[in-house]
């Protein structure tokens, strides 16, 4: 009985990614920026430990009354696609045509992305950008490249969701996950960072970004190019 209400409490601590979303929404309308990607930085670190949680104590057996992927997916649609998509757009660092071609790229090829059943590769990487535009955006606000480069990068990883390009998952992809998890902790730690300094252009935390990011983007393509030795 006891690993039961585990269960059920791994699925109510995802059901929270709903409440997270909104508070990034409401902070999103009112353009404080800041708080909004606090709001999802917190929601990605809730995501980031439901899935072991999950897995741990088997809530696919112990409490399958909830279906906890379909949750995780309505939610990470929201956090990871639709808020920052929005973001994106009404900040203005893209904005008229260009605002209009990313953000039907990001929430339209997202859709099609999260239903694609062949998401997952056999080493439990993801096969196309894994529609991680929450993480995108925020480092487009640390940054703030030349809108060209914005909408390139937009695009390019709208293509690549339908691509057969890796990405690693930081907790799930065993290979180099001794690289991959400490960056993808250092990503978090950045952001929050980031978000604490309001996006300052001098900050430190622009730099861990962009190594992180680089990491974490480019470590799958580099797996398919070394192929690991039997």
């Amino acid at each position: 009985m006891q690993l039961r209400f585990k269960a059920l409490s791994v699925h109510l601590l995802t059901a929270t990614g709903a409440v997270l979303s909104m508070l990034a929404m409401l902070a999103a309308v009112q353009e404080n920026w800041s708080l909004m990607f606090w709001w999802l930085v917190v929601a990605l670190v809730v995501d980031g430990v439901d899935g072991p949680l999950a897995r741990k104590y088997e809530v696919k057996q112990n409490w399958p009354t909830y279906d906890g992927v379909l949750m995780d997916l309505i939610i990470d649609y929201l956090t990871y696609v639709f808020i920052p998509a929005y973001a994106l757009f009404k900040s203005g660092l893209l904005d008229g045509w260009t605002g209009w071609v990313a953000i039907i790229v990001i929430v339209y090829g997202s859709v099609i992305y999260f239903a694609d059943t062949r998401m997952k590769t056999r080493d439990n990487s993801f096969a196309g950008f894994p529609a991680c535009w929450n993480m995108v955006v925020l480092v487009l606000f640390a940054l703030h490249p030349h809108w060209i480069i914005s909408l390139l990068l937009v695009v390019v990883l709208g293509v690549t969701m339908f691509t057969n390009v890796k990405f690693v998952h930081p907790v799930r992809t065993e290979r180099w996950r001794a690289i991959t998890l400490p960056m993808a902790i250092g990503w978090v730690v950045f952001a929050i960072w980031a978000v604490i300094v309001d996006f300052h252009a001098a900050s430190w935390a622009h730099w861990g970004l962009m190594i992180t990011s680089l990491w974490l983007v480019l470590a799958g393509a580099v797996q398919q190019f070394l192929p690991e030795r039997a």
